[in-house]
This record gives structure tokens, sequence and C-alpha cells, in this order.
């Protein structure tokens, strides 16, 4: 092979090897471009019961979505003592509000998810912030659902 063919060969190989090298990267260095994009994950999964039965809204005829209330428990022993009673225990209550955009799950989740039915959510929080009618600034988290499991026969409940 001429000294050309392997320095094109190199140049090949090195570009692929510098744009995966580039993925991992999660500082700047005299090595790097100064804009490096770097992966990130911003998952939730959820597993509770309904606390309300769901609302579709959409704005101005525009983007429908169908929201619901999610209720988790977590569960403690508070209680020192080697007897288990049941006064050691101690359970708090956390609730999620659930966004659903995707047109097929949205529409499924609106006519399926029933109050204090037990499902399963997989998605990404959001923050953000609103408005109240009374002209007050709010912070809101909610649960972006990318995916939902039925967990109780949402037909025989319907019966």
């Amino acid at each position: 092979m001429s000294s050309l063919t392997l320095k094109t060969t190199a140049e090949m190989l090195r570009r692929p090897l510098q744009q995966v090298f580039r993925q991992f990267v999660r500082h700047e260095s005299e090595f790097t471009t100064p804009l490096v994009l770097e992966r990130s994950l911003n998952r939730i999964q959820l597993l509770g019961r309904v606390g309300q039965d769901p609302v579709m809204r959409q704005v101005e005829g525009k983007n429908p979505v169908t929201i619901f209330s999610l209720a988790t428990n977590e569960m403690w022993r508070s209680g020192e003592s080697e007897v288990f009673q049941g006064s050691d225990i101690t359970q708090k209550t956390t609730w999620h509000r659930v966004s659903v955009f995707r047109p097929g799950l949205r529409d499924v989740a609106y006519q399926y998810v029933k109050k204090g039915a037990r499902i399963y959510v997989e998605g990404k929080i959001d923050y953000g912030e609103y408005t109240d009618k009374n002209n007050v600034r709010r912070q809101a988290t909610t649960v972006i659902a990318d995916n939902i499991i039925f967990l109780t026969d949402v037909l025989k409940e319907k019966e």
C-alpha cells in the first residue's frame, strides 16, 4: 500500500472514533471542540392508584392532553421494637400529576383510566410555571407519560 492510501484510511477511521469519543466527553479540553453534545436521561417510573378520572384539555382546539392524578405510597417501620405492631408502620402518599400527549395513548388513557385503578406509568418529568386566576405565578411538576400499563382489569370493572 502506498503512504497516501494508509493516510486516507487512517483519516477515515479517526473521524468516526472522534465522533464516538465526543459523545462521552463531559468537559472541554484542548482536544475537543467547544460544543460537545452529551447524552442525558430524564425518566420516571411510577406504580400507583389513579386519584381521579382523567380529563381532556386543549388550548384553542390545539394540543389536546389527557390529565389525571396518580398516588404512590411509601411505607416504613417507625418503631424500634423487635415485635411487629400495626402502629409501627408509617405511610406517606405522594400525588403526581400525569399528562398524556401522545395521540393513541392519550385517547386510551382518557377512555380506560379510572379512579382507583392500579397502573404503571413511564415517562419524563417536566417542570413548568403558570399564572393562576389570582395572577400569582406557580410552579408545576408534571409527569409526561410515554407508556401506561393497566394492572387492574379495566373491562371487568366497567361491568
